[in-house]
């Protein structure tokens, strides 16, 4: 009840703090125009048109043409938007009770805006948003096809890979991993175990969603506690963030290939309206067999995974409802290691018991099984302050088993039922934001040779609220969220925990084409069940673990400061980031084994994270840009300057991307430094260099885009090791191979 009291007063606070509305003193105006193709002006079908500054958004329809009503008067940026088509930016005036025209024309070019609803809950570029963020459409995400997410996302700015072999990988964000990196589909959370352990994945077929978002940085506002290191948000379909109705269909087909690890997979999705209804199914599958290094083949490293969902929805005047239900499953193998150390070191008081996979000579692989059923409903104009109201339900089921051969040794069961309801303010006088609420509740359960914990109920609930105030010359956003976790494991006394998080931050505009960012965070997070009640004998994470059902909540203090550039010839941005972190919960080896493995107590200090990110495109010719990023993060234990163990090395990118009307070349080298930041039992890892080499091509009309690409990746047969990889000594990265891909999207 305390943390229930807690909540109602944030939201009285928020309620306080929202501006009276006020009735309009000018009249409004239109911005209506075209959108068209720049070789032969035929009109494009569904782009996207966005202006800037009011977030709000519509497409075109079957000439080309849009048109936005109700527009306050003003100067707005308007963007026109059609991946992979390039973006155009134009700055229109809409006089009072007057209409303003556009057109915009648009061509295949090397470089797109990045557009965004993760940051802010509203859609926006991500140059506007108040924390970095990178974001991936479906053109940009098939030739990365992979059976889990961090496979995909790796290489991305800030972003890492925390894999136990190809099938278990996971997003490192600036240097955080597990529960500190949140992982979401369209707003709430997966309900998948990959934050537990380093051989549990994370698994997503994105050659058949809409869109990949990563906030980097504390999020913890809008999506949880756990959020510290970022968001990686999957967006499964256009119509979980554009929800109105269109006629006709709009789909989409894919098909990979490649060597090295035998890649095959096939996606598709359809969408068809009509009148008030909408329709939607989308599916597919991929597998690799196990992947070669220049030492040899991985064994046991193959992945599967087969994917369908859908989906009915019906858009009123008054409101809308959104309904559907999708089915993850696959396997993956775990890469053979070699037996863990001898018995002989053990403490002799431990009894000798089975433990699978340390006495078993057989591969294991883990099959998984994912159920989701979601509901989105929503009231238009619901009360005079909110010009909106948004409820989202999500029920998951997620079973994954671990197999000897085909014997079931240990099953793990994660039942997951999430709301979140949002209120989206009518903006008034420079003012807009939301308010909203989030809770949770959760069943975990395991059975079998390593169960770890005892079962475990969680509950949470939180109120958030976050506010922008344009002026003259700065932007302001601030916020908070105020949350409440418990947990309630049998046979042990249950544990609550209440806490604050919240941020300010700024932008300034410093002349046309460039701006400075700054913000400071506040962050809460309860510790997450392993860290409390885990137990035994742990394979996925190579220790021993012992939980500590004593943790206290874990306090972290943030800053950030940015600057971005966005010019005709130059887009850029140069963050540099500081988080302080009180009662940091972190895994100490105890200097004991036991069970062959080193045994790690769960304890709390203070620790540091410091690090920086850079991204710069430059035009060396209007169809020639150079690409160059990187980034760098070192982290450490207070007082002790102990390193904190798998911190991503510094690493860098240097890559052209070259444009011939629907050609595209695109060389890259990739660069990392070596880690010789090693927390206890930490081996150094080497630094190295890899090239890839992309070719693709792009046909567009008015109503069908294709796009094929092939890519030589490792393109010099490079030994290299991911430091972040459980398994680095064991498995190296992949050797060079070449994937292929082809897409058709019809609108």
């Amino acid at each position: 009840m305390k943390g229930i009291r807690h909540i109602a007063c944030f939201v009285l606070i928020h309620f306080a703090a929202v501006p009276a509305a006020t009735g309009q003193t000018r009249p409004t105006g239109v911005l209506r125009g075209r959108v068209v193709l720049e070789r032969t002006g035929d009109p494009l079908h569904h782009a996207a048109v966005l202006i800037v500054e009011l977030s709000r958004r519509t497409e075109t329809d079957a000439e080309g043409r849009f048109e936005f009503a109700n527009v306050p008067p003003g100067a707005y940026s308007v963007v026109a938007h059609l991946h992979p088509l390039a973006d155009n930016r134009r700055t229109v005036e809409v006089p009072p009770g007057g209409v303003a025209e556009l057109e915009f024309r648009m061509a295949i070019a090397p470089v797109h805006e990045e557009i965004t609803v993760t940051a802010s809950g509203r859609e926006q570029t991500t140059l506007e948003a108040f924390q970095a963020v990178t974001s991936r459409e479906l053109l940009d995400l098939v030739p990365r096809a992979a059976a889990s997410l961090g496979e995909v996302l790796e290489g991305e700015t800030g972003v890492a890979k925390r894999s136990y072999g190809p099938g278990s990988s996971r997003p490192v964000i600036r240097g955080f991993d597990g529960d500190r990196v949140l992982i979401l589909e369209d707003g709430l959370p997966t309900g998948t175990l990959s934050s537990q352990s380093g051989d549990h994945g994370e698994p997503v077929n994105v050659a058949a969603v809409e869109r990949v978002e990563v906030v980097r940085g504390p999020a913890t506002l809008l999506y949880g506690t756990n959020a510290l290191g970022g968001v990686v948000n999957v967006i499964t379909g256009h119509h979980q963030i554009h929800r109105h109705p269109h006629a006709g269909l709009r789909g989409f087909l894919t098909g990979s290939g490649g060597s090295n690890n035998g890649l095959g997979g096939a996606s598709g999705g359809l969408e068809a309206g009509k009148g008030r209804w909408m329709f939607s199914g989308a599916g597919g599958g991929l597998r690799t067999g196990d992947y070669r290094t220049p030492l040899g083949l991985i064994t046991n490293s193959h992945t599967g995974l087969r994917n369908g969902a859908g989906s009915v929805a019906r858009y009123g005047e008054r409101g809308f409802w959104h309904a559907g239900y999708g089915l993850h499953q696959g396997r993956y193998g775990v890469p053979a290691v070699p037996q863990p150390l001898e018995h002989e070191h053990e403490e002799e008081s431990e009894p000798d018991v089975d433990h699978g996979r340390e006495m078993h000579g057989e591969l294991v692989d883990l099959k998984f099984r994912r159920h989701n059923a979601h509901l989105v409903a929503g009231l238009l104009n619901p009360f005079s302050l909110f010009e909106q109201f948004r409820l989202h339900l999500s029920y998951t089921d997620w079973n994954h088993r671990e197999l000897v051969g085909e014997a079931v040794g240990t099953q793990f069961f994660n039942r997951q039922l999430a709301w979140r309801g949002v209120l989206e303010q009518r903006e008034r006088r420079n003012f807009r934001g939301s308010l909203g609420f989030f809770g949770l509740r959760r069943s975990y359960r395991i059975r079998g040779d390593e169960q770890l914990t005892p079962p475990v109920t969680q509950w949470a609930l939180a109120a958030f609220g976050l506010q922008e105030l344009a002026l003259e010359r700065v932007r302001l956003q601030f916020g908070g969220r105020l949350e409440t976790n418990r947990y309630d494991p049998e046979g042990l006394p249950a544990r609550r925990f209440t806490g604050f998080s919240g941020s300010v931050g700024a932008i300034l505009p410093t002349g046309s084409w460039s701006s400075l960012l700054a913000s400071f965070s506040h962050s809460y997070r309860a510790p997450a069940i392993e860290e409390l009640y885990n137990y035994g004998p742990h394979h996925g994470n190579l220790a021993f673990e012992i939980g500590n059902a004593e943790l206290k909540r874990e306090r972290g203090l943030g800053l950030e400061l940015a600057w971005r550039v966005r010019a005709a010839r130059v887009r850029g941005e140069l963050h540099a980031f500081s988080y302080r972190l009180d009662d940091y919960v972190y895994l100490a080896p105890t200097g004991l084994v036991r069970h062959g493995l080193i045994e790690a107590a769960y304890l709390q200090g203070g620790g540091r994270y410091l690090g920086a990110e850079a991204r710069l495109e430059t035009a060396l010719h209007r169809d020639v840009w150079l690409r160059l990023g990187f980034d760098a993060v070192d982290a450490q234990l207070r007082p002790e300057r102990q390193p904190l163990p798998r911190i991503p090395p510094a690493r860098g990118r240097i890559g052209l991307d070259a444009r011939w009307e629907g050609f595209q070349l695109r060389p890259e080298l990739m660069l990392a430094a070596p880690q010789s930041q090693l927390y206890p039992n930490e081996s150094r890892t080497a630094g190295y260099a890899t090239v890839n080499l992309g070719f693709g091509y792009v046909w567009a009309r008015s109503h069908q885009l294709h796009s094929f690409s092939a890519t030589l990746f490792n393109a010099g047969d490079r030994l290299y090791r991911n430091h972040v990889s459980l398994i680095k000594e064991f498995a190296p990265e992949i050797g060079r191979g070449v994937r292929f891909d082809y897409t058709i999207r019809f609108f």
